[in-house]
């Protein structure tokens, strides 16, 4: 019998797709197979179908192309910005820094404030997360 293959990368799945489907395996016998060996969490038959009609049609490459996302917004200058705006006006607000920066997303201004500067929200005042002798002190 054989040992079934846990979590196997999708690039192999297809690898072995092409290798059958040269060999003039129908679809639905390669979906069997792949359920034999991958188990059920493999690709379904429709799939199959559809990488074993890509590679008739002449396809070759069995990895992921590469695709074009949305570009990030967030950048070193935004964060240094940012910071500047935070620094003249700790008690500042998301709302007030969204009028500052229009072209920016609430979300993303939150994100850059709490993921990229480290600050959290501190009796109403933003202080870093990590706080030196000098801010406790203050």
């Amino acid at each position: 019998m054989f040992r079934p293959i846990a979590d196997p990368a999708e690039c192999e799945v297809r690898s072995v797709i092409r290798f059958m489907n040269a060999k003039k395996v129908k679809p639905a016998e390669i979906h069997r197979q792949l359920l034999e060996i991958y188990g059920e969490n493999v690709m379904s038959d429709g799939m199959v179908r559809k990488w074993v009609r890509q590679f008739n049609d002449g396809l070759t490459n069995v990895h992921d192309e590469t695709r074009s996302g949305r570009p990030s917004v967030v950048n070193d200058g935004l964060v240094a910005k940012v910071n500047e705006k935070i620094h003249e006006n700790r008690r500042f607000t998301i709302r007030m820094l969204f009028d500052e920066f229009p072209q920016i997303s609430k979300t993303v201004l939150h994100e850059i404030i709490t993921n990229c500067l480290n600050y959290r929200k501190f009796c109403s005042r933003w202080v870093p997360k990590m706080l030196t002798d000098v801010h406790k002190t203050k």
